[in-house]
């Protein structure tokens, strides 16, 4: 029974040297003095932040992109014990006791380091020469603007280790698809590949190039397998719904747990949920739900409600009036009704307050049981304190002419009666019972003599009307723009029929109790939206380029500058693997022509493996530059150098292969063979010399004289920060 004892246990173990000592490097040279400089590098100001916020469990809105790549910097913060308690306000500020500056860039680096050994790996898959990937590898691990981005609390390093990821994970499934379809190995790198584009995804949209790009190759390479007579329709479809689940449906399921854990873990009110609808900010812990806590959900007749404008641009704003009236004559010298405004006002006040009045009836107040407002239902708007109804009529607005004026009415004894009644429309109603509910509902006001919607323009009134932002009504409305929707955010069940009753209870808070928390899907959904739709002013930064400005890196970054020495840290590539990536694109891209032309006129320069080796080494390296690259030129915001660094990567790859390719194609002879490998030893020579050469601009130390500063300016567009004597 223990005769197994007999015998020792033996396990082993294939190790890969190479790709060992490749891993060790590159932690070497991305975690060397990692803590240094102790100051806020370039972008840390920003993202720091967003890992004060986490922290704290405040919640805000990031439009760069979804919030998995910050959650992975917080990470960072909690694993160092960050409290979140420091002022991120300056590059180049100290860094207090209390922030863990090695913690925080410790993920950075470490994906950063992780991308050389990928770059290796990548290689290996794509059947090219254990020498050629190791030259691979090597130009990653030296690319100065590549270990300078990792060092950092920044993103960049963590989205390309993703995308390489993935594009390894799917080269090593489709390795094993040839002989070991469905084994354990299989569906993991299947799997891995679905995990490693929502996870390049989650950091920055960007990834969704990369993942595009495989779902094609995948696309294509499935294809390719319906032509194939050996498998059966039954096979096809196993195959096909095991791509579907692990490239399509995983990736959604993670996509959505990222949103999952990033609203779970933030769940208190912030600056940033101003731009959140009400029911969303009331969901938060503290600010709006604070204030609508207990409140009434069923909106009634003799309601007291604010309106709030469901657009929140330019700025949040509540429907408002006030004891003024509209100037006479505008300074156009057209003329107005004189009666009392109507705006919209961004801050808190007791003017905004209205009642929901029934127009068969004179009561202010809710009846017992209440009598709920409903989708369709005609209602006449009482502003609360000066009990003067809500009013529009053939009355051009005072910016908009098109439109008509919106005015609480006043009555001058003069021909123009009130036209006071508006029906109720629930834009996002489930039937047409539905009733109009505190926070959820999102509702249109029609005018019932005219047909107009209550508006809000978004033009800024003059002085007279204290700079608030417009109310129309906009004539011959199609459809259901946001700045015709308002919901209500803060309800009480009117109990006082006397105006100074009214008023002291206008003031107080509301202590009904009820229940308004939106599902996982409602708050993702609106999140989503805001990230996509959500506009930052893009202003022109020092140091911000073009696309065409990154390929011949005519552009650089300062990253931060010692306050007195001349030390300095740079985003600055390494000038020979810049150059020497855009020669074998564009190498590539001749030779792929002239193959191609040849092979049209039935000539084969190059045996049909080797054919099919550059094809699948170009769509993916090529493809990989194209798609991370070209998709800059059609987008409208603020451009850096740091945006090309995941095509870089793949114009990086494609260098050994298309000196692999020359050296086993293009050189026939013994002697050519030796030249070409006398020349790759020397400009791989000249690759480690302008990396040395740059390296105190790439980790800020030693500090560099003026005339050694002076030196690195290979480029007159080069921006090397100089201090005057």
């Amino acid at each position: 029974m223990l005769g197994f004892l007999k015998n020792p246990v033996v396990v082993t173990a294939e190790i890969n040297m190479n790709l060992v000592a490749l891993t060790v490097m590159g932690l070497i040279s991305r975690l060397w003095g990692l803590s240094y400089p102790r100051a806020v590098v370039f972008d840390e100001v920003y993202y720091g932040q967003f890992v004060s916020l986490y922290m704290k469990r405040i919640f805000f809105v990031d439009d760069s992109g979804p919030p998995f790549g910050h959650m992975l910097l917080a990470l960072g913060g909690y694993l160092g014990g960050f409290d979140g308690n420091f002022l991120w306000n300056r590059i180049g500020a100290e860094y207090s006791m209390n922030v863990p500056v090695r913690s925080l860039r410790l993920l950075p680096a470490l994906a950063g380091a992780l991308c050389v050994p990928l770059a290796y790996q990548i290689l290996v898959e794509l059947q090219f020469s254990h020498c050629a990937a190791l030259g691979a590898a090597l130009l990653i691990l030296l690319e100065n603007s590549l270990i300078t981005q990792s060092r950092f609390m920044l993103l960049e390093s963590i989205l390309i280790f993703f995308i390489l990821l993935a594009v390894l994970s799917y080269l090593k499934f489709y390795n094993l698809q040839r002989h070991s379809s469905f084994s354990g190995s299989w569906w993991f790198w299947l799997l891995l590949t679905g995990v490693a584009c929502s996870c390049a995804v989650g950091v920055k949209y960007m990834g969704l190039f990369t993942y595009m790009l495989l779902l094609a190759i995948a696309g294509l390479h499935f294809w390719h397998m319906i032509g194939d007579q050996n498998l059966s329709n039954v096979s096809l479809m196993c195959h096909f719904l095991a791509r579907g689940l692990a490239l399509i449906i995983i990736p959604v399921a993670m996509y959505l747990s990222f949103f999952y854990v990033h609203l779970t873990l933030l769940y208190r009110s912030g600056p940033h949920d101003q731009i959140m609808t009400s029911a969303f900010q009331a969901s938060l812990e503290g600010g709006l739900a604070r204030i609508t806590q207990g409140q009434p959900l069923e909106v009634a007749y003799g309601s007291q409600i604010t309106l709030r404008n469901v657009l929140g641009k330019p700025m949040q704003c509540w429907l408002h009036s006030h004891t003024n009236t509209y100037p006479i004559r505008y300074e156009n010298g057209r003329g107005s009704s004189h009666q009392q405004q109507v705006t919209c006002y961004p801050f808190k006040d007791v003017n905004n307050w209205w009642i929901v009045k029934d127009p068969g009836m004179q009561q202010l107040v809710v009846s017992n049981p209440p009598r709920p407002v409903r989708h369709g239902d005609i209602v006449q708007l009482v502003h609360g304190i000066t009990t003067r109804y809500l009013n529009t009529h053939d009355v051009a607005a005072p910016l908009s002419p098109h439109s008509q004026e919106v005015s609480c009415y006043i009555d001058y004894n003069i021909s123009m009666p009130a036209q006071n009644l508006w029906r109720v429309e629930i834009v996002n109603r489930e039937s047409d019972t539905d009733v109009w509910k505190t926070i959820l509902s999102e509702v249109r006001f029609v005018h019932v003599n005219t047909s107009a919607v209550l508006k809000l323009s978004g033009a800024s009134l003059p002085e007279w009307g204290y700079r608030q932002l417009e109310v129309v009504g906009e004539k011959l409305s199609k459809g259901y723009h946001q700045s015709m929707l308002w919901n209500v955010e803060e309800h009480r069940y009117g109990k006082s029929q006397e105006q100074k009753e009214r008023e002291v209870e206008l003031h107080s808070p509301t202590q009904m109790d009820i229940s308004k928390n939106l599902s996982f899907m409602a708050k993702f959904t609106e999140l989503q939206w805001k990230i996509l739709t959500l506009k930052n002013e893009d202003t022109e930064h020092k140091y911000s380029s073009s696309a065409l400005d990154w390929i011949t890196m005519d552009t650089n970054i300062a990253y931060w500058l010692h306050p007195t020495s001349g030390a300095q840290i740079h985003l600055l590539g390494n000038v020979v693997i810049w150059a020497s990536a855009n020669v074998a694109a564009l190498v590539y891209m001749c030779l792929s022509l002239w193959y191609l032309l040849r092979r049209r006129r039935k000539m084969y320069d190059i045996p049909e493996g080797a054919w099919q080796l550059w094809v699948s080494a170009g769509g993916i390296c090529v493809g990989g530059w194209a798609v991370n690259y070209l998709p800059f030129f059609l987008m409208e915001k603020t451009l850096f150098l740091y945006h090309y660094l995941p095509a870089l990567t793949f114009q990086i790859l494609l260098i050994p292969i298309v000196l692999q390719h020359l050296g086993d194609h293009l050189c026939r002879s013994l002697l050519l063979k030796s030249m070409f490998s006398a020349l790759i030893v020397a400009w791989f020579s000249s690759v480690y010399l302008v990396y040395c050469t740059f390296s105190p601009v790439t980790y800020g130390e030693p500090s560099l004289s003026v005339t050694e500063l002076k030196d690195l300016r290979w480029k007159d567009s080069w921006n090397i920060l100089i201090r005057k004597q």
